[in-house]
């Protein structure tokens, strides 16, 4: 590769990876977290299940979109070049592996490993005399009555299925109740159904679970389900579909309605994947592949249970504190003790919050006060996920109902979680609550709350700006920073953004917030150009951004440009990076590292030297064109010298991680960075944990 930096073309296609097996290394990364040893037993199989649960994901929109977009030929080309049809095939041979090795994980990994600690799941082969009997009992009382077997014959053709749903095929032997031979039964099983059955406990011996998988119950008495008929084979399978919305939100005159009556369809979009049990007859394989529309590379065979995520049910009902995260306390800022003022510590200071180290309460608490306070004449705020009880919820339909002024700009395409804001929406309108669906084309997810206080008869405005949602279980397994302040130039800045989310009109020009889509790329930009001119000028220049993709060729390139100037440039990606570090000429001085530990890194932090005087933003978005050019965003910048230090010294922490770091190279493939012999270990959540948290 020509790699001069006068001839170079930036948009050469081989200077970019592509963003979907990006994508499905991050998953890979994820379940290699299974086979750590150095992490609790059953946290390796919730990461198990998490790698399957994401990968579904992954076959639902990505692979979705790519086959929706061969069939209308409407080619989006990513800056890699890759065509969806080379992209498909691409994708294919290495969902194949990944889902193989998940398998391989399961059955040779974690199952043994489980079993040495009285956790074992118990196959038909295994099963005692009395554990049969128990087993027959329970599906003919609790599982038998609630299916409904259904003979395939030209007045019960193949059934439409659910999306990810567990099915059975069941091959039969003699002839029905009506005299005729019948070949082939579907059988669903209902999602009310658990996936996991705990056996009665035969022991007094503490810890000791055992389980078996509701597909082995089925398996084994399914000819109970067909009197007069032998079964010869039962094998299970699923379907995924396509479950991204189809709304046409130029043409619809109400989202609100467009989206509750496009949810009844998520369930039945079109299949993208069909996953059979591996020990299937290739005449059942072929059966169903053709039932189901499918060609013979979108089957996946599996040696375990179609649907890996539900095994997470294990997880939940064994209670062994000894395989699982040590709990911990969330901790609370020096300048914020619990149960505070708010309003009256923020008109001395800001306030930086880290979670998941640091508690969500405070968040909470400054809602609540705002809530009741008889000064406070106005709420704002966005939502985008928020969870189905949410104590933010009830604040402000607690401030609406107290005769406050309260504006909620909900965006309700929040993907999966759309029925919930359809009914939150519903709700904060009947306690009067003004509702906004944020704008046509653009999904708001600024994270921003705005309060109005009159004070010594004038308003004041307090803010909290954040990097992730309004959602107090995720703040607990999520990395994130909240910002609390009554700062006047940045509360008058989110006042703005509140205004135009609501009228549509123009914003002013900005005092201190950069915000998409109109001032945060050219923000970003114009700051990667300054540290390029002050390299250039002789100084020296530094990049580090912490995000969850970055995908956006205009910002690669500038990267690039930085890089080969002579711009130290570090790059925390928890998921796709299309950006190839380590090219000689072009990128050596660009390192990419991943963090994948008990945390998810959800922070979004932009650090510039800036010639020793280092400037310190934080956003609501990642570096996807999505982010920067189609949605609402919000990037705010810690200003004060005391948390802004604070942020800059948790960025050097993942920096130096070499724990639960992973290193990108220039072919897209990741190496778990090792500790060198003579240097500390440093794993970065768990010394986040110690500063800001006490674990217990």
């Amino acid at each position: 590769m020509d790699t001069d930096n006068t001839t170079l073309d930036l948009a050469n296609p081989g200077l970019y990876l592509n963003r979907d097996l990006s994508l499905l290394e991050f998953n890979w990364r994820v379940l290699q977290q299974a086979l750590d040893e150095s992490v609790p037993m059953l946290e390796r199989l919730n990461y198990l299940c998490i790698s399957s649960t994401n990968l579904d994901e992954f076959f639902e929109i990505r692979v979705a979109g790519l086959i929706q977009q061969i069939e209308i030929s409407d080619l989006y080309i990513e800056a890699d070049q890759v065509t969806p049809q080379e992209a498909l095939k691409l994708i294919k041979a290495r969902a194949h592996e990944i889902i193989e090795e998940q398998y391989e994980v399961l059955n040779d990994v974690l199952l043994p490993a489980l079993e040495q600690e009285g956790i074992e799941v118990l196959s038909r082969a295994n099963w005692t005399p009395e554990q049969t009997k128990w087993l027959r009992t329970y599906f003919t009382e609790e599982i038998a009555p609630i299916l409904s077997p259904m003979g395939l014959d030209s007045a019960h053709p193949f059934p439409r299925l659910l999306n990810k749903s567990l099915n059975f095929i069941v091959s039969l032997v003699g002839k029905d109740a009506f005299g005729r031979n019948r070949g082939f039964a579907i059988l669903q099983a209902p999602r009310a159904l658990p996936r996991v059955i705990e056996l009665p406990h035969e022991d007094e011996k503490k810890g000791t679970h055992r389980f078996v998988f509701l597909s082995s119950i089925i398996h084994a008495f399914a000819e109970d389900l067909f009197y007069g008929m032998k079964v010869k084979g039962c094998y299970q399978f699923r379907v995924t579909r396509n479950s991204d919305l189809a709304i046409d939100t130029e043409e619809t005159s109400d989202l609100l309605s467009a989206i509750a009556n496009e949810l009844t369809h998520r369930h039945y979009g079109d299949e993208v994947r069909l996953e059979i049990a591996h020990n299937c007859p290739q005449t059942l394989v072929d059966f169903l592949r053709v039932q189901c529309g499918m060609e013979e590379d979108k089957v996946y065979l599996v040696n375990g249970p179609v649907n890996l995520s539900r095994i997470q049910e294990i997880y939940n009902l064994v209670e062994r504190t000894d395989l699982k995260f040590k709990p911990f306390k969330q901790g609370y800022p020096a300048s914020l003790p619990a149960n505070s003022d708010l309003f009256s510590v923020l008109r001395k200071q800001d306030v930086l919050l880290h979670h998941p180290y640091h508690s969500f309460s405070p968040v909470i608490d400054f809602i609540k006060q705002a809530a009741t306070d008889p000064t406070v004449l106005a709420i704002k705020q966005t939502l985008y996920r928020t969870g189905s009880k949410s104590p933010i919820v009830d604040a402000l339909v607690v401030a609406s109902k107290a005769g406050k002024e309260v504006t909620v700009v909900i965006e309700l395409r929040a993907r999966f979680d759309e029925a919930e804001n359809v009914a939150l929406a519903s709700r904060l309108q009947q306690a009067a609550v003004h509702v906004v669906y944020g704008i046509v084309g653009y999904k708001t997810h600024a994270k921003m709350l705005l309060v109005l206080r009159r004070e010594n008869n004038k308003l004041r405005r307090y803010a909290h700006l954040g990097t992730g949602n309004y959602h107090r279980s995720t703040s607990r397994i999520y990395t994130d920073y909240g910002f609390l302040t009554s700062d006047k130039q940045i509360t008058e800045d989110v006042s703005h953004l509140f205004v135009q989310l609501t009228s549509l009109g123009k914003v002013p020009k900005t005092n201190k917030l950069l915000h998409a889509p109109f001032t945060l790329m050219d923000g970003l930009l114009s700051r990667i150009e300054r540290e390029i001119a002050n390299v250039e000028a002789g100084k020296s220049g530094h990049i580090i951004a912490k995000v969850n993709a970055l995908v956006e060729p205009t910002m690669i390139s500038a990267f690039y440009r930085a890089s080969m100037a002579g711009v130290k440039i570090d790059l925390i990606v928890r998921g796709i990076c299309c950006l190839k570090p380590g090219i000689e000429g072009l990128s050596e001085n660009i390192q990419v590292r991943s963090i994948i530990g008990r945390f998810l890194e959800h922070t979004r932090i932009y650090y510039f030297k800036n010639d020793e005087e280092p400037e310190v933003w934080a956003a609501s978005a990642d570096l996807m064109k999505r982010n920067l050019l189609r949605r609402v965003e919000a990037c705010f910048p810690i200003q004060p010298k005391q948390l802004r230090q604070q942020v800059i010294d948790d960025l050097h922490v993942y920096l130096v991680d070499n724990v639960q770091a992973w290193q990108l190279a220039a072919d897209g493939r990741y190496q778990r960075i090792e500790k060198e012999s003579k240097t500390e270990t440093m794993c970065a959540q768990s010394t986040l944990l110690e500063q800001m948290a006490k674990t217990y």
